[in-house]
């Protein structure tokens, strides 16, 4: 039951920051959508390192001088993974008029939440790998560590559940009750996507190391392509830097201290 509850704290976070659609009357003002777009991406760098990455070699330490090869071989497959997804699957970014992927003809409302929805699945795969991790013996991933990856992701969903539900209100694409649905309902493919990798890990236990290194490199992807790009936009700002300073240190303190 506590893996559950562990799943479903990230889309509780993407939840929250899309309910603020009822308590504000328009969207995030681009400096504060800056700083929110560089917190996420600084939690998402430091969880990618410390929960992820520096685990996957730990795990494959009786590789000897070859230990880091799963983590960078499942790096690579998981950028490669989403730069596929990216082409395939049909989206629009905010703030962008020319949508990405094949000619489809979804509504831009659609393709805005496929968009947040396509760079929930490395934070869904992340979550689902740790507590893959804690459940194995010696992986070195205690439910703890796992709990923490949650929370963290989990903040950082706050801001994108806001970024997504208040522009789609804002902007007269729909009405208050279904933007924050639509913002709410991007996020449910955390919970989905960590379950699924919790299977694949216990059908392929050895795999678990290229797992947590894949989860990273798929997070990364979304970071360098996504979310860095969008705090640089416009009119030049530190604002983004500072957010992803304040992110990577809240991250990293809390899996170091608690995890």
């Amino acid at each position: 039951m506590s893996v559950f509850f562990g799943l479903m704290i990230p889309f509780v976070g993407t939840a929250a920051g899309a309910a603020c659609v009822f308590f504000l009357k328009n969207e995030l003002k681009p400096l504060v959508q800056k700083a929110l777009l560089g917190f996420a991406s600084g939690v998402m760098v430091a969880a990618s390192v410390w929960s992820l990455l520096i685990p996957s070699m730990d795990m494959a330490a009786g590789m000897g001088r070859m230990a880091f090869f799963p983590a960078a071989a499942g790096l690579l497959l998981g950028v490669f993974f989403l730069l596929l997804m990216d082409r395939v699957i049909p989206h629009l970014h905010l703030g962008s008029s020319v949508a990405e992927g094949p000619k489809t003809s979804l509504k831009k409302t659609t393709m805005l939440v496929l968009a947040v929805t396509l760079h929930n699945i490395p934070e869904g795969m992340a979550v689902g790998v740790v507590f893959a991790g804690a459940m194995a013996q010696n992986s070195g991933i205690t439910a703890a560590a796992a709990f923490v990856l949650t929370a963290g992701i989990a903040i950082q969903n706050f801001p994108e559940g806001a970024i997504i539900s208040l522009p789609l209100k804002s902007e007269g694409h729909t009405t208050r009750k279904r933007a924050f649905v639509y913002g709410a309902l991007s996020g449910i493919v955390e919970p989905a996507a960590a379950f699924i990798t919790i299977l694949l890990a216990e059908l392929i236990q050895p795999a678990l190391p290229y797992l947590l290194a894949f989860a990273a490199g798929a997070m990364l992807y979304v970071v360098v392509e996504e979310l860095i790009p969008e705090a640089s936009e416009g009119e030049h700002s530190n604002i983004g830097t500072i957010g992803f300073a304040v992110g990577f240190v809240i991250m990293m303190i809390l899996d170091v201290a608690l995890g």
